[in-house]
């Protein structure tokens, strides 16, 4: 009997990765929530279906030829494989550093600072609510498939996260902050959380008395960098830490 889904929403307990490149991902990293995969029939032939097929059988995962349900999932008409896979959640390792975003509002942001993340071997994602849902195909694509190698846990409130995960540096970075990123000394063997805000309002004035404050000097042609341009050179600056 073949399947139904329904078109992707925030209130689902399912999401989709909408491609051959992010189902493989997701079939490699995160077959444990995989709940099947669909395919259209004119792709049957191509190498990655082939390839998604064999990790499929591999792990005793269902698959199976839609094209109309694949058609009604997604709004791209070159889309030929739709991975379906449980909603997860995992709590970060204390031990490792950690990337912390505040409201983040922007689901190709948050797909890209995913990517960079992982680029840069940060592999812990805190995310603190109101936040865009990082179960949006548009996240999952952004990313790359990059969601399935890192943890990434929810927050109601950055306090949350503080009790949850303290004894770290923590490195709040805005415009009005106390150090400027290169003149900043990490201690090298402890764990550390870069801080971000919102695309539009950035940390508030709180934050300024969180750890050590931290701007990324630039030009004063432009008000501020986009967010997932600044977490990348933070990553940068950070990584070069031994």
């Amino acid at each position: 009997m073949a399947r139904k889904y329904n078109r992707y929403k925030k209130d689902l307990e399912y999401s989709y990765t909408l491609g051959t490149f992010l189902t493989i991902e997701l079939l490699i990293y995160k077959s444990s929530e995989v709940q099947c995969v669909l395919i259209q029939s004119k792709a049957i032939d191509s190498n990655g279906v082939k390839k998604i097929i064999a990790l499929c059988k591999e792990k005793s995962i269902p698959y199976e030829i839609n094209d109309k349900l694949i058609n009604i999932l997604s709004s791209k008409g070159n889309c030929y494989v739709i991975g379906v896979f449980n909603k997860y959640e995992e709590h970060l390792n204390q031990e490792e550093n950690h990337i912390v975003l505040v409201n983040p509002s922007d689901s190709g942001n948050l797909g890209t600072i995913i990517r960079s993340a992982l680029g840069f071997d940060v592999k812990q994602i805190a995310i603190v609510r109101d936040a865009v849902d990082i179960y949006d195909p548009k996240t999952i694509r952004a990313s790359m498939g990059s969601l399935f190698q890192v943890s990434f846990q929810y927050f109601t409130s950055f306090k949350d996260y503080q009790i949850s995960y303290h004894q770290r540096d923590l490195y709040p970075f805005m415009l009005d902050a106390k150090l400027n990123l290169y003149d900043v000394s990490p201690h090298k063997h402890h764990p550390y959380s870069l801080i971000f805000g919102n695309e539009g309002s950035g940390l508030d004035h709180t934050f300024k008395d969180i750890g050590t404050s931290v701007i990324i000097p630039h030009e004063n042609s432009i008000d501020s960098l986009n967010l997932s341009v600044a977490v990348g050179i933070a990553l940068y600056e950070f990584s070069k830490i031994k």
